[in-house]
């Protein structure tokens, strides 16, 4: 996976797989391509967005702990 790929880069190459995907005249020689490469990005963007909810709650945290 791409080190500069975004989180929203990686969201409209899905959006443009499935669009082809959903095309009567998709290539069923590249659905089997497209789907891996859908695969791969949605672990890409559930990665995301689990290292971003974690790092989200870690402030929360600090945020919200008293002062010693």
């Amino acid at each position: 996976m791409n080190d500069q790929l975004s989180y929203g880069n990686a969201i409209a190459e899905l959006e443009n797989i499935v669009a082809k995907m959903q095309r009567d005249d998709c290539d069923i020689d590249n659905l089997a391509g497209y789907t891996s490469r859908a695969l791969e990005l949605l672990k890409y963007c559930k990665e995301k967005l689990f290292t971003t909810d974690q790092e989200v709650k870690k402030c929360l945290e600090a945020l919200s702990s008293k002062p010693e």
